[in-house]
């Protein structure tokens, strides 16, 4: 979970109904009150409800890819790893609601295994975003120069790099995180910065979120569906207005859902930082980030929607699923088998 919003306006949502707990270092509680724009109830409710959903959507790409598809193409190991990273995010969920519920969980590993999983789901997500924009920039644009690089063994190098990357990237918030007590003796799972390193890390990895999903991330992402796209308007396919809708929702989705949230980290740090930091300001900054993340949250919904759903070859697969199941549980037998799809296909989604 990033570094300065989620875990620190988690740690006083039950007794402020505010996410973001700074202004208890740099202002008087009663001269600084900040009011979260959702509300606990809100909140949880929204927690469980992409938890659903997010479970729904991510365990079907999985079972479809492992249990009826397999695993062959490079587009195939991007899913399945965009998949398991948003379970790791969807399943974090709970445990958060229930936190900001009851306080039930208030040992420090439960505060640490909280924010890494969370922290973990959102890197290798974003990154593994980044790497399907690659794969259909390389399989469409230099469809012939890049048969050597969408391999099935590239696509696993590609994939460990990023798990690797994610993981170091969460384990410092993991290991700085504890069960604290804060000036109104509220327990609370937030950053431990009793002494400078500590905050250092702090400031130091808010800026590396923001650099792999603001400053990397969305250029890269651009780029490679500008690229498509003008490699689609050259070319005559019926498919091509259907495949142009797609690029255009997916940089959407994007944009929407972490360019604002990043801005919003971004402008936390300077606070941190001691920049422009006032009592409105700090306010004006806990609402964003408090609005933007429960937005980016909802990622781990839409995710399994816009690669793989939309995609003609996973969605005539789910669909011969669906009719034989139906077709067992209305006559008491087997259906009939249906034809293998072509291996030769390189691609889950229309781009």
């Amino acid at each position: 979970m990033e570094q300065t919003g989620t875990t620190e306006r988690m740690a006083t949502m039950e007794t402020t109904m505010n996410f973001n707990s700074t202004y208890y270092y740099d202002y008087p509680s009663e001269l600084c009150a900040q009011e979260s724009a959702l509300n606990l109830t809100f909140m949880v409710t929204i927690f469980y409800l992409v938890f659903a959903l997010g479970l729904l959507g991510n365990g079907t790409i999985l079972w479809m890819l492992l249990k009826i598809m397999r695993v062959k193409t490079m587009t195939d190991v991007c899913l399945l790893n965009l998949a398991i990273s948003d379970l790791i995010t969807v399943l974090s969920l709970p445990s958060w609601a229930l936190y900001f519920q009851k306080n039930l969980l208030n040992s420090n590993a439960m505060c640490k295994l909280m924010v890494g999983t969370y922290q973990l789901g959102f890197y290798s997500g974003i990154l593994f975003v980044m790497l399907m924009s690659v794969d259909r920039y390389m399989a469409i644009v230099h469809a012939v120069a890049s048969l050597g690089a969408r391999t099935l063994r590239y696509a696993i190098t590609a994939s460990l790099v990023i798990w690797t990357i994610s993981f170091c990237a969460a384990l410092p918030g993991a290991l700085f995180h504890n069960m604290i007590i804060d000036m109104d003796n509220n327990t609370q799972c937030d950053w431990d910065v009793k002494d400078g390193s500590v905050k250092t890390w702090k400031l130091f990895l808010n800026f590396s979120q923001n650099t792999v999903g603001l400053f990397i991330s969305l250029p890269v992402t651009i780029y490679c569906y500008v690229r498509i796209l003008l490699v689609l308007r050259r070319t005559k396919n019926s498919k091509r207005g259907r495949a142009m809708k797609l690029i255009f929702a997916i940089v959407a989705v994007f944009v929407v859902f972490w360019v604002p949230y990043n801005v919003a980290v971004f402008l936390k740090t300077l606070q941190d930082l001691e920049i422009g930091d006032t009592c409105k300001s700090s306010q004006q900054v806990s609402t964003a980030l408090n609005v933007t993340e429960t937005i980016a949250l909802t990622h781990c919904c839409v995710n399994p929607v816009i690669y793989a759903f939309v995609g003609e070859k996973f969605r005539k697969c789910l669909g011969r699923e669906f009719s034989k199941w139906l077709l067992c549980a209305k006559f008491y037998k087997p259906a009939s088998t249906y034809s293998k799809t072509s291996e030769n296909e390189t691609s889950n989604t229309p781009v």
